[in-house]
């Protein structure tokens, strides 16, 4: 078996008060056996999650810590942390415990092997348990909607698992600053030709007891932006 090609991982890790889980996200990123660097987005946060990533990692050499004065959402923490990123290849991790790092080495795996420049992390080709309901069916229909206006083929289009090759994604001249950023970067990578291969990930939901954040206006929002790009850049 051909030996993969080794590529430097640019992890993004929005986080927006999540004290309870930024330091074990953290900490189970690092364990991934791959050449990486952290990029952490304090967006705003009004409880210890801005003082727990200072005293825990600033001053770990793989993890960069950036700070939002105020709360701007996950799109704006992603466009900030995208003009440090330094890797071949980027994934976006949400800083709740419901996508595991481990998973790293079989997303990046298609890339690596000239597979796919683009892939996204499924929780609809496995068996997973379900968010509340309203969410896994709106899910699905977000995924309905991107396949029927882009002539696409995914199952989730709504994962907080995308991974690309850097370039592309710093091309794609994102504007939407918060859940938007989804819809907005499916949309972009299908209008410029390029193929999403999705693999199977395993998934544990949360609740809104534990934190959970994204609410139905998203779901409209994210919609109307799936609409709005298929005929607007």
């Amino acid at each position: 078996m051909p030996k993969l090609k080794t590529m430097k991982l640019s992890v993004i890790i929005p986080a927006y008060n999540e004290e309870r889980s930024i330091k074990e996200i953290i900490n189970r990123v690092l364990q991934a056996n791959l050449e990486k660097e952290i990029i952490v987005i304090d967006d705003g946060s009004r409880d210890k999650t801005k003082n727990i990533l200072d005293s825990k990692f600033g001053r770990h050499k793989n993890i960069k810590i950036l700070h939002h004065k105020e709360n701007k959402g996950k799109g704006a923490a992603i466009q900030s942390g995208l003009k440090y990123v330094t890797g071949d290849i980027v994934i976006t991790q949400d800083a709740d415990l419901e996508y595991d790092p481990k998973q790293y080495q079989k997303l990046i795996k298609p890339i690596l092997e000239n597979k796919a420049r683009v892939v996204y992390g499924s929780r609809n080709l496995g068996k997973n348990p379900r968010s509340y309901s309203r969410y896994y069916w709106g899910g699905k229909l977000l995924s309905w909607l991107t396949n029927l206006l882009y002539g696409s083929h995914i199952t989730d289009e709504s994962t907080g698992y995308k991974v690309f090759k850097t370039e592309i994604l710093k091309n794609l001249s994102l504007k939407e600053q918060g859940f938007g950023f989804c819809p907005e970067v499916t949309a972009k990578i299908l209008k410029k030709g390029y193929k999403i291969l999705e693999v199977s990930i395993s998934y544990q939901p949360r609740s809104f007891r534990e934190g959970k954040k994204i609410s139905w206006k998203d779901g409209l929002l994210a919609i109307f932006l799936l609409i709005k790009y298929r005929f607007i850049d």
